[in-house]
């Protein structure tokens, strides 16, 4: 299947309701700060891996280090410091998503080792135990997906098998333990970003083939349905956080240009994406995540992706909203 090309400016936008309620959330800002901080360098340099943060720690699992190899170390972040919590099981993983779920960790999918082949596992790290289980299933094998957590269901959206690029929406019910599908992306795409905000699932970017996507798209759970919103110039492998209580995107890769991307966006109450301050260090798989008040961009590719064992940094920056602590 040949994807549909991104939506030009924005005429996709059906009414200023499908985005203006997405906008205006209490917050502790109206805009972020003009500078970024370092943080603390990851032990373990990464790529292709996934992130989360819960109420006390940011955990990094998978993807590939600085020499191109899988990473299997699991590294929490307690605000201080980075330690090794566990390992992962397995031979390790590329293009996996993540989510917390009742205080557990699931890693969901992924690419196996280095390669193209999807795998189909959950896996639950809890970390009180330190021990791992099996989960359900995915469906079907996929990589390069996004998950997140809506209403205490994980919704995994787009990614890839060794064949295709997908537009596949599986979600996830912990109380039956099952997966069903909902209304599928407007397009396949895979290493598109994800977030929840204001009870609705925002998907942003990705690419199927040498081609990008600008498309950011709204998921609306009550009426299982998709609605575009602005588009962004086309780009894969961003991060994306409700930081400061609006919209924000975080690099990528643009394939047409052959470019890393260090631009960050954010979504004004207008529904206009405005730059604000670009991350000091241009990476791809730039995952992001909130923890206690502030953004982190947590690792990422400072190259040009040419396959599924991008050499990895160790990098981390952080973007504090003031007025928190």
């Amino acid at each position: 299947m040949q994807p549909n090309r991104p939506r030009p400016g924005l005429k996709g936008i059906a009414s200023p309701r499908l985005v203006l309620p997405l906008l205006l959330v209490g917050s502790a800002c109206a805009a972020p700060p003009a500078t970024w901080q370092a943080g603390p360098s990851l032990l373990h340099p990464r790529a292709a891996h996934a992130v989360v943060a819960g109420d006390d720690a940011i955990y990094v699992l998978a993807g590939t280090g600085r020499d191109g190899a899988p990473v299997r170390a699991v590294e929490r972040y307690d605000g201080e410091r980075w330690t090794v919590d566990t390992e992962l099981p397995g031979r390790g993983l590329n293009a996996p998503a993540a989510v917390i779920l009742d205080g557990r960790l699931h890693l969901i999918g992924g690419f196996d080792t280095t390669t193209n082949v999807p795998r189909v596992d959950v896996d639950i790290y809890d970390p009180p135990a330190r021990t791992w289980s099996a989960g359900v299933p995915l469906p079907a094998p996929r990589g390069g997906h996004a998950a997140v957590v809506l209403a205490g269901r994980v919704h995994v959206l787009g990614g890839g098998n060794s064949r295709s690029t997908l537009a596949n929406h599986d979600v996830y019910d912990p109380v039956s333990r099952t997966w069903s599908a909902r209304a599928p992306l407007p397009r396949p795409e895979g290493s598109p970003a994800a977030v929840v905000l204001d009870g609705k699932l925002i998907a942003i970017g990705g690419r199927s083939g040498a081609q990008d996507f600008g498309a950011v798209d709204i998921f609306d759970p009550a009426a299982d349905a998709w609605t575009p919103g602005p588009p962004i110039d086309p780009r894969a492998t961003v991060g994306a956080a409700v930081h400061c209580g609006a919209l924000h995107v975080f690099g990528g890769e643009s394939q047409a240009r052959r470019q890393v991307l260090a631009n960050v966006l954010r979504l004004d109450p207008h529904g206009a994406w405005q730059p604000v301050a670009p991350l000091p260090t241009a990476r791809n798989f730039a995952r992001a995540v909130v923890f206690r008040g502030a953004v982190h961009v947590v690792g990422g590719s400072l190259d040009v992706q040419v396959s599924h064992a991008p050499a990895g940094s160790a990098v981390v920056e952080t973007l504090a909203c003031v007025g928190t602590t």
